[in-house]
């Protein structure tokens, strides 16, 4: 009986010994059995689809769960995949009182995943809107609106192919539906440059102010058409640098209204400045500047999949834009973050908190970015260290100590 026992004692240990060696030699698979579609840490949480139709309803479902009325989106707003241009400054319509999700179609067709979601949201219409539940924007055929008619939706259409008359089409369309009023403060960045232009879909997502398109050396006459709406009292936040939008462009802009350019040299430095940014006399602007607060990661080479994203800032944590380029996380978003970044004096749970989406899977951001934007956002102690082997207090000794570790 002992020698059968040593025997058996034998094989296992051989059998750990392997196992062992064979852990050791694999780099573990955090995701290995499963593809999540949303893969979250303590402080982010990852839409983890490049796909812009699945990651637009991803988005969808995550912001109106669509469980009772209270939570349900009053419009859908349907755009063309692909045309970033016209897309961008649709998000507009995001906000009240339509109050509802982007999601994305084929010129000549709606995808059967977008069709599944508007049946799952069940747009209730927005009454400011004759109780329109769906608005197809850009120029869809009309095979794509029929789908949504002969599903019972009442449905419109902003018909359009030039970016800049887009973007003037849905700033009558939003001052139409918001009673006829058209607000005097206006977002102007680059059709050209969208990695700069990109942080405003979050802020229109957000607020009343639409985005308005210029070129670098040339205002284009739809942009003139929207300004001359404000009768020589718009204020134009101006977001991009010199290099993307030139001084004669600024200078012209100026006849329209007071301008004030938001800029960062780099894309990503570009959406800093605008997070940070707030004008305390027309109340403009995110004004991030202190922990506390919600922010979303987008690839600046995933247009479609950032500007469904823009629902974010529209409601929960109501989300600013950042600007991801490369594979790692740069020095300009680091600081930023760490200025961000909680401290508590004496418990973590005096709060604040930070928390962030972050947009596409871990082959367009790798997960060792999540894990740095995770850690930067994670409240720490006022006095330094690592953040939580200080605020526990340690048990009285009771002489059995060394038994600890058994229990």
């Amino acid at each position: 009986m002992r020698r059968r026992r040593m025997v058996w004692m034998a094989v296992l240990a051989v059998a750990m010994l392997v196992a062992g060696c064979g852990y050791q030699g694999q780099k573990p698979d955090r995701t290995e059995g499963m593809e999540p579609s949303i893969l979250q840490t303590k402080n982010v949480t990852r839409v983890n689809e490049d796909d812009p139709v699945k990651a637009a309803v991803l988005v969808s479902r995550m912001i109106w769960p669509a469980t009772d009325a209270e939570n349900r989106p009053g419009t859908v707003l349907i755009a063309e995949a692909g045309k970033t241009k016209l897309n961008l400054p649709s998000v507009t319509l995001v906000h009240h009182p339509n109050n509802g999700p982007l999601l994305y179609a084929k010129k000549d067709q709606i995808p059967q995943a977008t069709l599944d979601e508007i049946k799952r949201l069940q747009p209730a219409g927005s009454p400011m809107n004759q109780g329109t539940q769906v608005i197809l924007i850009g120029s869809f055929d009309p095979e794509a609106k029929k789908q949504i008619t002969d599903q019972g939706y009442k449905a419109d259409v902003i018909h359009g192919e030039d970016p800049a008359e887009m973007a003037r089409q849905l700033d009558v369309y939003y001052a139409k539906v918001n009673g006829g009023k058209y607000p005097l403060n206006v977002i102007v960045s680059s059709v050209d440059r969208l990695d700069y232009t990109l942080p405003a879909a979050g802020w229109i997502a957000h607020m009343p102010e639409p985005l308005l398109y210029v070129s670098k050396d040339a205002v284009p006459e739809a942009t003139r058409q929207a300004l001359q709406q404000r009768k020589g009292q718009a204020k134009i936040y101006l977001l991009g640098p010199e290099q993307v939008i030139s001084p004669k462009v600024e200078k012209e802009l100026q006849s329209y209204g007071e301008v004030v350019r938001i800029a960062g040299d780099v894309p990503e430095e570009n959406a800093i400045a605008f997070a940070k940014f707030k004008d305390e006399k027309t109340g403009f602007g995110w004004g991030v500047t202190e922990p506390g607060h919600g922010l979303t990661f987008v690839k600046s080479g995933s247009l479609d999949t950032a500007i469904a994203s823009a629902s974010f800032a529209h409601l929960g944590k109501h989300a600013p834009m950042l600007v991801l380029e490369g594979n790692d996380l740069s020095a300009a978003l680091q600081q930023y973050l760490t200025s961000l970044q909680p401290k508590y004096e004496k418990e973590p749970t005096e709060g604040p908190y930070n928390h962030a989406y972050l947009i596409g899977s871990e082959k367009s951001v790798p997960f060792a970015v999540q894990g740095k934007i995770d850690r930067l956002l994670e409240i720490v102690p006022e006095n330094g260290g690592s953040g939580h082997d200080g605020h526990m207090p340690m048990p009285e000794n009771t002489g059995h100590g060394e038994h600890m570790g058994h229990h």
